[in-house]
């Protein structure tokens, strides 16, 4: 396998759920050279207080972005965004761009003024939330749940595991008859967007964030940084990770993702 250069962009999330992210990204820029990192060492992100991300981010994505160049960095991880962004950007000369649980649209597209939040225990209730509620959906009643069992789901599902859709079912009861709108306010959350529409009996409308950060990644690259394309000798991009022994079929999911390279992170 040859050498991968490393990417213009740099997605970054505790685990997999960036790879959704990823994904919407990847439609409208299919040329752009991208590394993703995750911090499985101290994954999960929404069991950590917001003083433990702030550090942690601040040293793992600054090593990262010293050493690799990469013109903008994406925080593809609710938890962290809602930390930590104003402290990577003051450390950071590149843009960073974050993830906005998605309740803004969810309040323009909800007839009946009843929305779900769906989004880790540690997301769910933070005063930012309650900022943007009050801010876009001050004339909607916001039913929220806070799951981080849905996020082992998740990295599971992505490796090709069956989802427990009895467990799944019980963590979304309270949006069944009661929203018609549910924000997806983890990135790992739309990795099992048709398993929560079969519990919720397709009765309500998914709204996750992805494709607006992709449309703002774009202006981004196309309208303020210098434009960087795959070469014919550089296949795909890497994912970089923060604790050895990935197991066999993240290895093989992530090989079919398209990561031509995964490496362990040495600056952390």
């Amino acid at each position: 396998m040859g050498f991968v250069l490393a990417g213009q962009l740099l997605i970054f999330d505790s685990g997999i759920g960036g790879i959704s992210v990823l994904r919407e990204i990847k439609l409208q820029l299919p040329h752009i050279p991208i590394d993703y990192l995750f911090d499985n060492a101290y994954y999960p992100y929404g069991q950590l207080s917001e003083n433990q991300l702030i550090k942690r981010l601040c040293y793992l994505i600054g090593g990262v972005v010293a050493r690799d160049k990469p013109s903008l960095v994406v925080i593809a991880c609710n938890s962290a965004s809602t930390a930590a962004l104003p402290a990577l950007r003051e450390l950071l000369d590149i843009p960073v761009v974050g993830v906005v649980p998605a309740i803004k649209p969810a309040a323009a597209m909800s007839r009946s003024k009843k929305i779900g939040l769906l989004a880790t225990q540690g997301t769910v209730n933070r005063d930012y939330i309650d900022q943007l509620i009050a801010q876009h959906a001050a004339d909607c009643e916001i039913v929220r749940v806070g799951s981080n069992e849905l996020v082992a789901m998740a990295e599971e599902a992505f490796c090709g595991n069956a989802v427990p859709l009895q467990q799944l079912r019980d963590i979304c009861a309270p949006f069944i008859q009661q929203v018609d709108t549910l924000v997806l306010g983890c990135t790992h959350f739309p990795l099992l967007s048709s398993e929560i529409k079969q519990v919720t009996q397709q009765q309500v409308c998914l709204v996750d964030s992805g494709s607006a950060i992709a449309s703002r990644v774009a202006q981004i690259i196309t309208n303020e940084l210098p434009l960087k394309i795959k070469t014919p000798g550089q296949q795909g991009g890497r994912a970089l990770y923060t604790k050895a022994n990935l197991n066999a079929s993240l290895i093989t999911a992530l090989q079919q993702e398209g990561f031509t390279q995964l490496s362990l992170v040495e600056c952390v």
